[in-house]
Formats: structure tokens, sequence, C-alpha cells
């Protein structure tokens, strides 16, 4: 079986875009309003995830997510809201159908990850002594798990009408040979080095960059400037729908 060319040298990708190119995006918010205050669906390329928000809440004996406990006796508590975020893998999200426990590290790693970010974009000072829980089940995985697990916490937590600084974005972007390629599908990350970059709203801070391959350091800044750029995209995205979906409850409430 001959190995799929990932990158053609007319410029095209296995999937035909051009290495600047992000995937297909769709995505909503409010899809659950009678389970959740706050909820979202993000489809990018052949990857999607469904986010529920509840919060801010008084908080339990235990968060549920990640690990970290929750003690409403705690100093810190007192001052801000407790984070929490759990993951939830469908056993068909991926071709190989193996089911992934809420135990696995690599979904532990995830939910800490993601809990981290969203304590810093949270205006976490405005709900002291309360809890936000957030649950993200992944339905299809085809690349960018990481980062649109937190482009759907993101619009989930804003529709729940959480204060935050800003959106917060995330996208991929690796090398093939001398090539930067943006937004990977799963082949791609297969293939090469990349990494994950979030920025909080359409500036250049960063909230997360991870790489977890070896890549040289002349290599490291145009894949930075590529998924920054990713990332400013997916905003103007994100910001379309939630002004989207508020024109349009204020329409009914005016009818």
């Amino acid at each position: 079986m001959s190995r799929p060319e990932i990158y053609s040298p007319e410029g095209l990708r296995i999937d035909g875009r051009r290495w600047n190119e992000v995937r297909h995006i769709k995505c909503a918010i409010n899809t659950h309003p009678a389970s959740s205050d706050g909820s979202s669906i993000i489809e990018q390329g052949n990857t999607k995830v469904m986010c529920n928000v509840v919060g801010p809440a008084e908080p339990t004996s235990s968060s549920g997510g990640g690990g970290a406990k929750s003690n409403t006796n705690s100093f810190a508590n007192e001052n801000k809201v407790t984070l929490s975020v759990k993951a939830t893998v469908a056993p068909f999200s991926t071709i190989d159908r193996r089911k992934r426990s809420g135990n696995d590290s690599r979904i532990q790693e995830m939910c800490l990850t993601i809990q981290h970010i969203f304590e810093e974009a949270v205006m976490g000072h405005l709900q002291p002594r309360s809890q936000i829980v957030i649950s993200l089940y992944i339905l299809a995985q085809d690349g960018g798990m990481l980062q649109a697990c937190i482009n759907a916490a993101s619009l989930a937590l804003i529709d729940a009408g959480i204060p935050m600084y800003d959106y917060v974005c995330a996208c991929t972007a690796g090398m093939h040979d001398t090539e930067v390629l943006l937004d990977l599908n799963r082949l791609e990350e297969n293939d090469m080095p990349f990494l994950t970059m979030a920025t909080l709203g359409a500036t250049r801070k960063v909230s997360l960059m991870q790489l977890e391959t070896r890549v040289g350091v002349d290599k490291l800044e145009p894949m930075m400037a590529a998924a920054m750029s990713g990332c400013h995209y997916l905003r103007q995205i994100m910001d379309a729908q939630v002004r989207k979906h508020g024109k349009n409850r204020l329409a009914r409430v005016g009818a």
C-alpha cells in the first residue's frame, strides 16, 4: 500500500487545502439549554466536540475534573471561582473503536491543560466561593483534538454568561520538510512535528503552546506565526457565531 502524499509539488495538501488554510469550521452555541447553563458544539474538519458548562454554582466536595479536589473551606476558593474540566471520548470517535476511560493519562493531562488555560481567561474574582464544571464530549477525531476542545469550551463559557477577558482560540501548525502547514488533520499530525497554540482573543498573548516533538529553533518561529494567525482567524469565526446567536435571541424576544 502506497504512502499518501501529505504535500504535493503543486502546493496542495491531502485534503486539497493550501498550506495556510484551516479546515472547514462549523460551530453553534446554546445547543443544550435544558441540561446546562452554557453549551456549544464545534466541527473542525472531521473533528467534532461538544461542550456543556454548569455554573457558577456552589462547590461540591469534589470537582471531578483532572483529579483536582474542590474544598469549600480552602482560602483560595474564598477569592475566586473553582474550575474543573472532564472529558469523555466516544468509542466510535476513531476508526480503531478503542474505548478510553476518564482515567486515561492523556485525557487527564488534556483536562488539566484546559483547566489551567481557563483559570487565567475567566474573571474568577467575580464569582468567589463558586464552581464551574466544563464537560467535553469528543465525538469524532481527525486531528486537532485539543484545539477543538479549547474552542468548544470557550464558546460554552460565553454562552453560560461567564465573564472572560476574551475568547480563547486554539490552532495547530506543523512543519513538513521546510513548509509550514496550518490546522493539521490526523494524517498530517502523524507525519510531522507540530505544535498547538492558544491565544487570548486577537492579541499576541499566548495562553498555551504545546510542542511534543523535537524541532529546530529555525523552524519553530514560522510554526508559531502560522498558528497565531490561525487562532486570530478562528476568533473571527467564533465571534461571528456568538453575535449571530445574540441577534437571533434578541429578535425572538422582540417578536
